[in-house]
């Protein structure tokens, strides 16, 4: 291999943004296909497909920063920028959600009776599974922070037992989420209520989903000594990516549970 004069990540060519792009594709096509025609295969496909994508990239990820050296402190720097980027391009994404449900609820059309909620809808008591969940998830953020400052400080097993417990939440929030989805009086057929109910709140859902692969792959990293006091982004990058979501959730709490109810 040729020597390398400057601290720069010269990225190899990958045919994973191809099949994470065919991979995501493939499972709206197939979303829209179960939703009119009751069959799941494209869906199930494409997950498939984003899932196998995921691994691969992962893999060659972990390879190119722990044992190849590329991720020098420029490219880390470099990664920090990226990583702040994308959760503000998350946050404006929260913000449309947002913006509908306020846009409806502060000012109720005659359709919808002239008060929120609307007509007909029950909505769900924010003092039992949402308060819950909001506990769940506050818990998360506590534990996330104690495995940050348990790595900082050389602490291993501190570091996998706080990473082991936050992750257990992550699925804990997802399961009472799901329960909460299935007993819900009203669905996403139910006007601008149950439209921006379920399209804010799912789309959390499954950015918790994400964020807890995220930290599984930063557990399995751990337990495998990948990381150090010093050099450990990608745990650094999945505690961020935590932390917005904890934050949106209070939002979402707020706003759509509580004070929408």
């Amino acid at each position: 291999m040729a020597h390398q004069a400057h601290a720069y990540h010269m990225v190899d060519p990958s045919p994973w943004p191809l099949t994470g792009a065919v991979g995501a594709l493939l499972m709206t096509s197939g979303l829209a296909i179960w939703f009119h025609f009751h069959s799941m295969t494209l869906m199930l496909l494409g997950i498939f497909l984003l899932l196998l994508t995921s691994f691969q990239w992962w893999r060659d990820i972990i390879r190119e920063g722990t044992f190849q050296g590329h991720h020098t402190p420029p490219v880390q720097k470099g990664l920090r920028y990226g990583m702040i980027l994308f959760i503000t391009s998350e946050v404006f994404f929260f913000l449309g959600f947002f913006w509908a449900f306020y846009h409806a609820s502060l000012a109720p059309t005659p359709e919808l009776g002239g008060y929120w909620p609307p007509a007909g809808i029950n909505p769900l008591n924010p003092f039992e599974v949402p308060l819950l969940n909001t506990a769940v998830l506050l818990a998360s953020g506590v534990t996330i922070t104690w495995a940050h400052h348990s790595l900082m400080g050389g602490n291993r097993k501190e570091t996998i037992q706080a990473l082991a417990m936050t992750i257990t939440l992550g699925f804990y929030f997802t399961f009472l989420q799901g329960a909460e989805y299935y007993e819900a009086p009203f669905t996403i057929a139910d006007g601008v209520y149950g439209s921006t109910f379920f399209v804010a709140t799912g789309f959390h859902g499954l950015h918790v989903i994400i964020g807890s692969a995220f930290l599984s792959v930063c557990l399995a990293r751990q337990i495998q000594y990948h990381f150090t006091s010093n050099h450990h982004f990608g745990f650094e990058a999945a505690a961020w990516y935590w932390h917005f979501v904890d934050v949106v959730w209070l939002f979402l709490y707020i706003s759509i549970y509580w004070w929408g109810s």
